[in-house]
């Protein structure tokens, strides 16, 4: 598994019963999780928030002590800017750093000159975690996502991170759509990822499910990959997804380019009673 285990200010403290309770910084959160089936370890004393969920979709937060509007958690270097939205989430997912983490590490191994610096694709790029962590590695990175209050978002955690300054080109786009006018400018990139949704729309209400459309896009972003390409990233929420379908993806779509693929799922450490919570699956290419 890929364990996101480096983390300061963020933990699982415990999960179960449909629930992870989280500790961000100085706040503590429980929201829904489906993957713990499991009961909880202990209760959710002490909590500041938890999000109930609607019966005819969605939800809300309840509020149990006065929270500032958002606030900035690290990781490392990075700083991000975190705050519960109407849809659970907190614009950011932790379980993510052990892949900043992996391309940090192939981009600073590349030792690309400063003249030629590393050029990198973030696809469904939301708050750009990834998107900060490429750039504190020297990457220079296009970061793409249909959704505009999200790339502000990204901006926002960019300039929290003190990379405000780093090359950095924001785009609203549908991800298909962007990757063939970038075919048709002759764009490449040294390294790609994505993140997609199991189901989303682009910003002219373009539809995508993940499993009609995940391979269609990575054989097209394959065209984009220069000569001296070091990685392709998978990430996927998607529970019918198996970490085996994702390696499949890339040995398909890469074939005949060397190199070695990897896929596993990826998780979190839960404090109490040293389990770990499931959090998708990552495939991996590296040249």
């Amino acid at each position: 598994m890929y364990l996101a285990d480096r983390w300061k200010d963020f933990a699982v403290l415990d999960a179960g019963g449909g629930n992870k309770l989280e500790r961000w910084g100085s706040v503590t959160l429980l929201r829904p999780d489906p993957q713990a089936v499991w009961p909880m370890a202990g209760d959710a004393a002490g909590v500041d928030a938890y999000y109930v969920r609607s019966s005819s979709g969605g939800g809300h937060w309840e509020f149990v002590r006065s929270l500032p509007e958002s606030w900035v958690i690290r990781y490392g270097a990075l700083s991000f800017r975190v705050r519960p939205t109407g849809f659970k989430h907190t614009g950011l997912f932790p379980e993510q750093a052990v892949n900043w983490d992996w391309m940090q590490r192939v981009v600073q191994a590349a030792g690309f000159p400063k003249e030629q610096p590393f050029r990198a694709l973030n696809l469904f790029a939301y708050t750009g975690g990834a998107t900060c962590a490429l750039a504190a590695a020297g990457a220079e990175t296009v970061h793409v996502d249909a959704a505009k209050g999200m790339v502000a978002w990204a901006k926002e955690n960019l300039a929290t991170s003190g990379l405000a300054d780093a090359p950095v080109r924001f785009i609203v786009d549908d991800a298909m759509k962007f990757v063939q006018r970038e075919q048709r400018r002759g764009r490449q990139y040294d390294g790609i990822l994505m993140d997609p949704p199991s189901y989303g729309r682009g910003p002219s209400g373009e539809m995508w499910k993940i499993e009609a459309d995940l391979y269609p896009l990575v054989s097209e972003c394959v065209k984009l990959l220069s000569p001296r390409a070091r990685f392709f990233l998978i990430n996927s929420y998607t529970t019918g997804l198996a970490p085996s379908v994702l390696a499949s993806v890339l040995k398909v779509a890469l074939q005949g380019r060397g190199g070695r693929i990897a896929a596993d799922e990826v998780g979190l450490p839960i404090a109490r009673g040293a389990l770990v919570l499931p959090c998708g699956a990552s495939g991996r290419w590296e040249a």
